[in-house]
């Protein structure tokens, strides 16, 4: 059984999904690869998303930069690795896709990486929001440019707009 619930968040609503191994889903209401449901997907309680919610909470309101939860995220194994690296990320910063990549030791692997990056199940907790371009731009993300600049904004991770044409 996978339980599910809704979180409200100043993005909208979130879907979360865990089962007894660990948080499945982190999923917006505009999701660009959407978790594959069936009848095992139960709108229920779970001790795993009662702690996922007090922790995005404690994110939203600005107190928690680290998550301690229990993940149980399903993909290929290089999928994982991406996705693992991604939580090396610290608050506040934000990487390339070729740092990524080289971070992993594969730096010819950017557009794997990306892809890899766009279908992690689990955003905000494993923060693909902090892989950018590398000019600084803000570049595909399964919520949306807008909630990607948002998340970004509220860890005060937003790379400065180039002065390239600034007088001096």
């Amino acid at each position: 059984m996978i339980a599910y619930c809704l979180l409200d968040s100043p993005i909208g609503p979130l879907t979360l999904a865990a089962d007894d191994s660990g948080l499945r889903v982190v999923e917006f209401p505009e999701n660009r690869h959407p978790a594959k449901r069936d009848a095992s997907w139960v709108e229920a309680e779970h001790p795993v998303l009662t702690e996922a919610r007090r922790q995005l909470g404690e994110y939203f309101a600005g107190r928690r930069q680290v998550f301690d939860l229990p993940l149980a995220p399903r993909g290929t194994p290089f999928q994982l690795e991406v996705w693992q690296a991604l939580a090396r990320i610290p608050h506040g910063q934000t990487w390339s896709y070729g740092r990524l990549a080289s971070h992993l030791g594969r730096p010819q692997a950017m557009r794997a990486v990306g892809a890899a990056n766009g279908r992690n199940p689990l955003p905000i907790v494993l923060p693909c929001h902090r892989v950018i371009g590398a000019s600084g731009a803000l570049t595909g993300f399964g919520g949306g440019l807008p909630t990607k600049q948002f998340l970004l904004e509220l860890e005060g991770a937003l790379p400065a707009p180039s002065d390239l044409f600034a007088q001096a």
